[in-house]
């Protein structure tokens, strides 16, 4: 148009670069954002389970390896892992979650390590409608009344620990006490096995400080509720982390014809194992029980990685990856989580211990356990737990304890 200046050809360019740009700038973050799959992984690296803790870290990134075979994406989008220590805390944990969630962007989450801290993530998940799954921690209420939909579990929880050492000391003329840790593993252990056990007779429950470091008070006081008891006399144990209960034996049980049970443990805890050849109880994994390829695969695998044989977490740490990565694929790489509920709901996936299947009641997984007995071989620095027998999903009546 004559008689106005036009702007330069230049001024043109640069206005449309940035417009591009402004247009370019959320379409690009959003194409990044949606080549990744982001995965928090919630546990102990420090605190009373940092053992524990590290055990499902390893175990977790070698069953991400495993179920992708070796490439870290599933339908084409690469998955990464979030790692955050929650100390054992139940608020540290829980603000951890949140940022997980909110700032991080997490996908999915996947832990605790303790019970008392997945209580505290339970509504975290909720009010961030993502799923939690909950990877070990044991406690019932986790999928029981503290339950809601995006919570799912790999773990065993404290109905399937109960009920498969039922099947080793549920005797008639058995009179069992139990020592438990004061918090919500010990106390929903107990509860549980007290609904599991049908014809043993439950005298007393002992519980203790979760740092207990001296027995003998809380020995004395089981000794003398079972000492004058007719019959089979059993001290059952339910404990996490640090502390050896299992000194109570210098008290000079076999004075009173009392034996100790309890289920499995990691590698280190069962050394004091050695101490009672034959004694039976259950267990959620040895590495040397089940006989399937996942398992052949972790334990060829953790050997060479680690020169060490994989211990009881690392197969949950490896349960939990494979479940995810089933549930990606079943939803070709779709992270929104009402379509991963649906798929996940009835879900069966191949694990270190066989065939697991998330209940749609619950979300709890339903797996084998395995009755053993303890064997003392010098070739090994703990009791061996060797195979009684494996107890079967279909063989317990877990209960389902939420209010769905």
């Amino acid at each position: 148009m004559r008689g106005q200046a036009r702007p330069p050809r230049r001024a043109f360019a640069a206005l449309a670069l940035l417009a591009a740009s402004a247009l370019a700038w959320p379409l690009a973050q959003a194409a990044d954002g949606g080549k990744e799959i982001r995965i928090a992984h919630v546990y102990s690296k420090t605190g009373p389970l940092e053992a524990y803790g590290k055990q499902t870290q390893t175990g977790f990134l070698m069953g991400l390896d495993y179920a992708t075979n070796g490439t870290m994406t599933v339908a084409g989008r690469k998955l990464v892992v979030i790692e955050k220590d929650d100390q054992g805390k139940p608020d540290v944990g829980k603000s951890l979650l949140a940022a997980a969630y909110g700032d991080d962007k997490a996908d999915i989450a996947v832990g605790p390590s303790s019970s008392g801290v997945a209580l505290a993530l339970l509504p975290v998940a909720e009010e961030y409608k993502k799923i939690l799954l909950v990877e070990p921690a044991v406690a019932d209420a986790i999928t029981g009344e503290k339950w809601n939909k995006y919570i799912f579990r790999t773990g065993r929880n404290s109905s399937q620990d109960a009920i498969s050492n039922a099947v080793a000391l549920d005797k008639p003329g058995t009179v069992v006490a139990t020592l438990a840790q004061d918090y919500a593993f010990g106390r929903d252990g107990v509860r549980a096995f007290k609904d599991a056990v049908k014809k043993a007779k439950i005298v007393h429950e002992e519980y203790l400080p979760t740092n207990t470091t001296d027995f003998t008070a809380g020995a004395q006081r089981l000794i003398d509720k079972l000492k004058d008891q007719p019959g089979r006399k059993v001290i059952f144990i339910i404990w996490a982390g640090a502390g050896n209960p299992f000194k109570i034996a210098d008290l000079d049980l076999k004075r009173y014809g009392i034996e100790i049970a309890t289920g499995g443990n990691i590698l280190p805890a069962m050394t004091a194992y050695k101490q009672f050849p034959g004694m039976e109880g259950a267990t959620y994994y040895y590495f040397g029980i089940p006989k399937n390829p996942v398992n052949e695969w972790l334990v060829a695998n953790h050997y060479k990685q680690y020169k060490t044989p994989p211990d009881f977490f690392t197969a949950g740490g490896m349960t939990a990856a494979i479940a995810i990565v089933e549930a990606l694929k079943k939803t070709a790489g779709d992270t929104s989580t009402n379509k991963l509920i649906k798929t996940m709901e009835g879900m069966s996936f191949e694990t270190p211990k066989g065939k697991m299947t998330f209940r749609a009641e619950d979300h709890q997984a339903l797996q084998a356990m395995y009755h053993f007995r303890i064997k003392v071989d010098p070739a090994f620095a703990w009791g061996v737990p060797e195979l009684v027998r494996e107890i079967k999903p279909e063989e317990m009546n877990v209960p389902i304890r939420n209010k769905r």
